[in-house]
């Protein structure tokens, strides 16, 4: 509730999940043509749904996740392994524009919270959906981490989870 996205130490074992949420994440997904990573985020992902604990605690997330095609932007990475995904190592705000001039359905970015520092400035983020849970951490890492500018939002949609997990909708005021 207190802004933080991750924990010290970048402990997100605090995400509250469950069936609802889970519905909720297999619905959005079907949205979706192609999944966004910065390098960390990426790495998180890659180590955990194409595994078998994943395929077998969440199968139908674990389905989309591993067959949607995913883009990962990182300067440090040499090469992607993780079924479907191709590695961007150049300018990332034109090869992002690129990707969404094309004909298709909507592009999802999972944390990935430097990827979007760069993104926000170019106006390349069409919707922020943020998940607030019923935790205060005190201290780790906000959501906005480093933005360098104002962003004005305006809410466009919300939704209260049985867990009392909080979805909100932005979209950049023009």
């Amino acid at each position: 509730m207190d802004g933080f996205f991750e924990g010290p130490n970048q402990d997100i074992s605090w995400h509250n999940v469950d069936a609802e949420f889970n519905e909720t994440a297999n619905a959005f997904l079907q949205t979706v043509d192609l999944l966004l990573f910065g390098r960390k985020t990426y790495e998180l992902m890659a180590n955990y749904w194409p595994k078998p604990e994943a395929l077998r605690d969440d199968p139908v997330i674990a389905a989309h996740m591993n067959r949607l095609p995913k883009v990962v932007a990182s300067r440090t990475l040499k090469k992607v392994d993780w079924n479907n995904s191709k590695l961007i190592k150049g300018n990332v705000v034109e090869e992002i524009r690129k990707l969404k001039q094309a004909p298709g359905k909507d592009i999802a970015i999972f944390g990935s919270v430097e990827l979007a520092k760069t993104l926000i400035p170019a106006g390349l983020i069409d919707e922020y959906r943020i998940m607030v849970n019923p935790v205060a951490l005190g201290k780790g890492r906000p959501v906005f981490d480093g933005l360098s500018n104002r962003l004005k939002l305006k809410l466009v949609d919300s939704r209260t989870f049985q867990n009392g997990n909080v979805m909100l909708c932005y979209q950049p005021e023009k």
